[in-house]
């Protein structure tokens, strides 16, 4: 696993921070926010991208495709794969699928005020690759010379998760051996800000922005904004134990649904976000009380996390009430294309280690959101089977489960 973060730029680093409920909120330093209702995000720190980019090619490159390069070595290192020593045939097998909701956005931003202030001439010829979404896939696969399919899917807040689907996909069809799986996202630009803050989605506690992102807890007014990257080296079960691989977990099954509803708000009901979860069950062959922990999408919204309380409860009956589920997102904001990854690192860290990270800054329970969010503090817990949600604008839902391994 690799990761970028706003409270860790490694993997161990995230995990542990998580674990100790570490806030990674805090005043906007990337523009100046006179003006602005927001000025509070979940910023990656002290990230240097010349430590895994070339520095002609950083100056190039966006920001996301920065942090997804960055996460991406981190996971290979530590998987121990050499792809360098792979011959032609092998890499064919590989597959890279990043995902992002927004890609390069500061492209399209600078490329306008450049034109307006020094003229057309002046644009940079590497904008357009820099601002499409899919090149954070493409660098990875150049960076390790994989041939096989790259893939990059754009699905909003669900798009991290989806990345699980289609490595799982890729894998079980036999057309792929390995998949270098997650998503990338680095959003924060001023127009973002003002556009989510007159849509009233994004927290507005200025003065408070260690305790802005609260999930589930009553007082909630809207998400925290944040920013990063996290990647999985999956593999098939064979290819891993073949070489001997240290096997952290499987992806036991994954589903996309659509609410067909809404542009931004989900549906009331959670309908599609419970078909989603019962699909993925479905897929893995488990039964709703086998399923030992959510790692939930929890954005801190006031609708978001009523809806996705209804789901988790129509999915899972009266068990939801004895089913411990947690946000990362009360502590590193919301990543948007970069959620669903950060969400696999926590359900498979937990699956490996034992504890479940908390839910921070839960300090008044909502009467609509009446489940066990495990508030403020980790919990020691043996899981087996932990469930990852990831649902965006435009009604997508995504689901993926994430199994201890036993060969």
């Amino acid at each position: 696993m690799g990761a970028i973060t706003p409270i860790g730029n490694d993997v161990d680093t995230y995990w542990s921070n998580l674990l100790a409920g570490v806030p990674g909120g805090g005043p906007i330093t990337t523009f100046d926010t006179t003006g602005h209702d927001v000025k509070i995000a979940a910023e990656v720190k002290g990230f240097d991208p010349s430590l895994t980019m070339d520095r002609k090619m950083v100056r190039r490159m966006s920001r996301f495709i920065h942090f997804g390069v960055a996460a991406s070595a981190e996971a290979v290192r530590n998987s121990g794969l050499d792809f360098a020593a792979m011959s032609p045939e092998q890499r064919d097998r590989a597959a890279v699928v990043v995902n992002t909701g927004g890609g390069g956005m500061e492209q399209v931003i600078n490329g306008a005020d450049t034109i307006r202030d020094k003229g057309p001439g002046q644009v940079s010829p590497f904008a357009i690759p820099a601002l499409s979404g899919s090149m954070a896939a493409a660098m990875v696969s150049m960076q390790y010379g994989i041939t096989g399919p790259v893939i990059t899917q754009v699905a909003a807040c669900a798009s991290g998760v989806i990345a699980y689907q289609d490595a799982f996909r890729l894998i079980a069809s036999g057309e792929s051996d390995v998949v270098l799986a997650g998503g990338s996202e680095a959003p924060l630009l001023a127009m973002a800000f003002a556009a989510l803050g007159n849509m009233t989605a994004l927290s507005k506690r200025n003065d408070d922005p260690e305790g802005a992102s609260r999930p589930f807890d009553r007082t909630r007014d809207g998400f925290v904004f944040g920013e990063g990257a996290g990647i999985l080296v999956v593999e098939s079960a064979q290819h891993a134990l073949d070489r001997g691989a240290t096997i952290l977990a499987e992806i036991a099954g994954a589903a996309l649904t659509a609410d067909a509803y809404h542009i931004s708000a989900p549906e009331p009901t959670g309908r599609g976000a419970t078909m989603a979860m019962t699909k993925a069950l479905r897929q893995a062959g488990l039964a709703p009380n086998e399923v030992d922990y959510i790692v939930a999408h929890g954005t801190s919204t006031p609708l978001n996390d009523v809806t996705e309380t209804r789901a988790i409860k129509a999915a899972f009956g009266d068990f939801a009430y004895r089913l411990p589920i947690s946000s990362p997102k009360s502590m590193i904001g919301h990543t948007l294309g970069a959620a669903g990854a950060l969400s696999a690192i926590a359900a498979v860290g937990t699956i490996r280690d034992g504890w479940i990270a908390p839910t921070i800054n839960y300090h008044e329970p909502d009467p609509d959101c009446d489940l066990d969010y495990v508030p403020n503090m980790k919990r020691q817990a043996t899981v087996d089977v932990a469930m990852i949600n990831g649902f965006g604008f435009g009604g997508q839902n995504a689901v993926a489960i994430f199994k201890r391994f036993e060969a």
